[in-house]
């Protein structure tokens, strides 16, 4: 078998263990007593509406679903206040940040992020021969004058994650604001927004202003898989400039988006009373993380997402203890942070059992 050296030399995602998994490995007879706290994702659950919708679509699983997801696209579009057209759905927004790739990076170009950044960014342009250029994150937060500095003439993509995944770390509206205007017109921002819903109020920036006036090089990525709870369904989207969109698409597979994904999403956007109670849950989650391990003595990253980023030491072994006293966190070496795990904000419950563990395994 011969492949291509670029595609053989790819280091590959390390994604969050499933708990049955888990609970074979270490001979857990009762996988509900295992917590998951490993890929950032809603505890809560779906929205009932989403449920109830996800129900009712079932009927309808021998048909192809809408490639152009018309009902869904003008939903969102209404309570965006943009255009249809300027909306795209992919299968989560990893699929969206592969059809950047397909259309923007090849050999000869280079993709701008931070370094400890989402890692599948990185992924994406080794895929199209692309060059990464990862600009160093002090205090683990983007550094917008370095990325600026970081362009060059072959940049295509700029790539900002607010809040980050994995360190947390929010960008300010203003600083955003400014970035966005001075980017050059060849190279186009990716402002990935994957945990928007959760992020403090005053902190969220309007990434949209920019895009409803007139911005062709800004795309906005958005999901349905975090605050929403979503992710085992992948629907995502992309808001940019109508033009930008059109050539997405020309790389989109005809039925990429789920006729259950659409109708599930249709239905979350109506359930406000789910993402309130999302964001709660996030907020005293957060509050109760931040006093806890403050009083164990162990640094956090202050965060704007359903995560917190903590420094343990020996992440890796952190980690390992953590399963055999039937906890699920994600350990960052693969990002540079080899001290550090990650915990998604889970139920009270939950973030009582996993500050309970974290205790026995640290002493």
């Amino acid at each position: 078998m011969i492949l291509k050296k670029y595609i053989s030399d790819l280091r590959v995602y390390e994604p969050g263990r499933p708990i049955e998994e888990v609970a074979r490995e270490l001979g857990f007879e009762d996988i509900a007593d295992i917590v998951k706290v490993a890929s950032n994702e809603n505890e809560l659950g779906p929205s009932p509406m989403a449920i109830e919708a996800m129900r009712e679509s079932i009927s309808e699983m021998h048909r192809y679903p809408d490639g152009g997801a018309f009902y869904l696209k003008k939903k969102l579009a209404d309570n965006l206040d943009v255009a249809p057209d300027q909306i795209l759905f992919g299968a989560g927004s990893n699929e969206l940040i592969v059809f950047l790739g397909h259309v923007f990076l090849e050999k000869g170009t280079n993709l701008i992020m931070g370094a400890e950044a989402f890692a599948v960014y990185f992924l994406v342009a080794a895929l199209y021969e692309a060059e990464t250029i990862r600009v160093p994150m002090p205090e683990h937060a983007h550094d917008l004058e370095g990325m600026l500095a970081a362009i060059t003439s072959e940049t295509r993509l700029v790539t900002i994650c607010n809040p980050n995944n994995p360190t947390g770390t929010m960008v300010s509206p203003a600083a955003l604001d400014q970035f966005i205007e001075r980017l050059p017109d060849h190279v186009v921002a990716v402002i990935d927004e994957a945990y928007f819903e959760v992020m403090p109020e005053e902190q969220k920036p309007d990434v949209l202003k920019h895009i409803r006036a007139g911005k062709r090089n800004v795309i906005l990525l958005r999901t349905f898989s975090k605050a929403y709870g979503l992710a085992g369904l992948r629907i995502g989207y992309a808001v940019a400039h109508p033009e930008l969109i059109t050539q997405l698409n020309k790389v989109r597979q005809p039925f990429n988006v789920s006729t259950m994904a659409q109708a599930a999403a249709m239905a979350a956007l109506d359930d406000i009373t789910h993402i309130v109670e999302t964001r709660e849950m996030v907020e005293s989650g957060l509050r109760y993380y931040e006093q806890e391990l403050a009083a164990m003595g162990l640094e956090t990253v202050p965060s704007g997402a359903n995560f917190i980023l903590v420094k343990t030491g020996r992440g890796r072994e952190v980690f390992q203890s953590l399963q055999e006293r039937k906890v699920i966190a994600r350990p960052m070496d693969p990002y540079g942070l080899p001290d550090h795990i990650r915990i998604t904000i889970g139920t009270p419950e939950q973030n009582r059992i996993v500050i309970a563990a974290l205790k026995e395994v640290l002493g």
